[in-house]
């Protein structure tokens, strides 16, 4: 293979992207938690070695180090992801991804694939034809859908000798492969869970009863839900009067939440898992002229739920630092052309922090500057 060439210290791209797996299955784990045996995913504790994800963070949280070594052609990157959903996380990735790139001076070409959240055939599609393509490719990076639907293109991407594949927006390497992919790249979503639980619990106190849209049946949601679920019901005493599965999408919060209204009328809280499903629901509330009585959330802190959080219309919602995950990604990408793969953790986490209406207008702006610091503050356009 023959793409990108370097000049130092007398590695060529083919020893580079041509080395053995750095996470073979039989490698793993580096060290098991009492709980392991009865999941069938490891937590990035399992799997990185000691201090990897901070020196990553501190990497990415300082001024870029140039690539150390000569690239004479771009390289060529792939990615697959959902990146038509209403959710401006993808977006903001790909800008931070690509402008962390400009500033380590890596030349690359990128070729996007972009489905919505429910499209899991499209993402299968996807993938049959970076497999067919395979030598166009130097990095593919793999947003799924949601994870154990797309495991087995995961798992075909990762084996591939024509790339390296990077996973977005998920943090749990599943234990069923025979080679994990090169890098998972994410904001843990049961930290998030826990953050929002404790301040709601801090902001509302005990015996609230609640609702939720939840997303698709799978980990992220198990995590975003269930565990904001075990928590408030122990930490608080929260009673659960309904729970919706909306997929999701807009619509699925907008019908969770009116059904929510309807049904069951003793609930004051709604916890939505994601950007779309919470747009939903605050259109929804709004319509029925309930947004004041009604604590929602959102989830991921994007541009769409800081503006309804300055509008006094979304309450609060766990933020993500977005920027860390695609400027990760870029780093990474160095870390491997300059022959220093085994220095990455194989799961990067970014910083979660709560955003909510309480906040003062410059405290706000501050967290959003941060969390946005590549791909700009304010909600993107569509």
């Amino acid at each position: 293979m023959k793409r990108v060439d370097h000049v130092a210290i007398g590695m060529a791209l083919a020893l580079i992207m041509g080395s053995s797996p750095s996470f073979a299955a039989d490698k793993l784990p580096l060290m098991e938690l009492p709980d392991a045996a009865d999941r069938d995913y490891w937590l990035p504790d399992e799997v990185n070695k000691p201090g990897s994800v901070e020196m990553l963070q501190e990497v990415v949280g300082s001024a870029a180090v140039p690539l150390a070594v000569e690239q004479k052609e771009p390289i060529k990157i792939g990615l697959v992801y959902p990146s038509a959903d209403v959710s401006d996380f993808w977006a903001r990735a790909y800008l931070a991804f690509t402008k962390r790139l400009d500033e380590l001076n890596i030349p690359y070409e990128t070729t996007e694939f972009a489905s919505r959240q429910i499209e899991h055939s499209l993402q299968s599609t996807y993938t049959e034809q970076v497999l067919q393509d395979g030598d166009l490719y130097d990095f593919i990076v793999f947003g799924p859908s949601e994870l154990a639907t797309q495991a087995d293109n995961i798992d075909r991407l990762s084996k591939s000798d024509d790339f390296k594949t990077f996973v977005w927006s998920f943090f749990t390497p599943l234990k069923q492969f025979d080679v994990q992919p090169a890098g998972w790249f994410d904001f843990s979503s049961t930290l998030g869970a826990l953050n929002i639980c404790d301040y709601m619990a801090e902001r509302l106190g005990n015996d609230v009863v609640y609702a939720m849209n939840r997303g698709i049946p799978g980990i992220t949601d198990n995590q975003r839900s269930g565990d904001f679920q075990k928590c408030i019901e122990e930490k608080a005493n929260w009673t659960l009067a309904y729970e919706h599965y909306g997929d999701y999408t807009r619509e699925g919060g907008f019908d969770g939440t009116n059904l929510i209204l309807q049904a069951y009328p003793e609930v004051t809280v709604i916890h939505n898992a994601n950007t779309a499903m919470a747009m939903g629901s605050m259109e929804a509330l709004l319509g029925a002229d309930r947004a004041d009585d009604i604590f929602s959330t959102g989830w991921g802190g994007t541009g769409l739920e800081l503006d309804a959080i300055r509008r006094k219309e979304l309450d609060a919602t766990p933020m993500r630092m977005g920027d860390d995950v695609g400027a990760a990604a870029a780093e990474a990408i160095k870390y491997h052309l300059e022959g220093r793969e085994d220095e990455l953790p194989l799961v990067f986490l970014g910083r979660i922090l709560v955003a909510h209406d309480q906040m003062a207008p410059e405290e706000l702006d501050a967290l959003e500057k941060e969390a946005f610091r590549f791909s700009g503050v304010g909600a993107l356009e569509r």
